[in-house]
């Protein structure tokens, strides 16, 4: 190859190179998506722009209907009762550590109803342990429920196989004995950890309601 054409060849080759980096920095930019708070994603014009907002879920704001769910979060640091919030529509699969309190990263775009059309949402919460020490189990809690419906109480047991489910429904998941195989279900909207799976053994804060549910306030992994 003579002189003439490796200049040829070094200035094509050149030019491929700038339009590869162009390309590159076009769809890296389109692709990434600005971090700003809650306060911002409310106030701010983005248009068509990709934010992410890292905020906690408002209590009791959330509803699932067709796989779709919509829920309100608010800045972390802040009041839940003065601070501004922003409505959340995440059409996907809901995970079942999704709950009241919950942090959610939701990456999406706002719409002209200034409500974040979520396309990537991941949920934190960080794992709870509690002794078991004084807890009822499931089999002695089901033969006292008479004397203690609707009354604060302890219970520790598994999570049943095939029973976890998602927040805001009439059961969230089923606690068993593991020494009798008595089964009661339960019912909680709050978040639970990555660390809480099905065969889990748990210790469960709350009541059972007229239906025999155990309604909890708070769910935290036996350690």
């Amino acid at each position: 190859m003579n002189s003439k054409m490796k200049r040829r060849m070094a200035a094509v080759t050149g030019v491929i190179v700038i339009v590869v980096v162009v390309v590159l920095a076009v769809v890296g930019g389109a692709s990434s998506a600005k971090t700003v708070s809650v306060a911002d994603a409310v106030d701010g014009v983005f248009g068509d722009r990709k934010i992410q907002v890292s905020a906690t879920v408002v209590e009791n704001s959330f509803s699932v209907k067709d796989n779709t769910l919509i829920f309100s979060v608010y800045d972390k640091e802040a009041d839940p009762k003065a601070s501004k919030q922003l409505r959340v529509r995440y059409e996907g699969g809901v995970s079942s550590t999704f709950g009241n309190d919950v942090v959610a990263i939701c990456t999406g775009k706002i719409d002209g109803e200034g409500v974040l059309q979520c396309s990537e949402l991941v949920t934190k919460c960080p794992s709870k342990y509690e002794n078991s020490t004084d807890s009822l189990s499931v089999s002695r809690l089901m033969g006292y429920a008479d004397s203690v419906r609707n009354k604060p109480v302890k219970v520790a047991g598994q999570m049943k196989e095939g029973t976890l489910g998602v927040a805001g429904g009439d059961r969230r998941f089923v606690v068993v004995d593991p020494d009798t195989a008595d089964e009661m279900p339960v019912k909680y909207d709050g978040a639970l950890s990555d660390e809480t799976v099905e065969g889990s053994s748990l210790v469960l804060t709350g009541s059972i309601n007229d239906q025999d549910v155990f309604v909890a306030t708070e769910v935290a992994l036996e350690g």
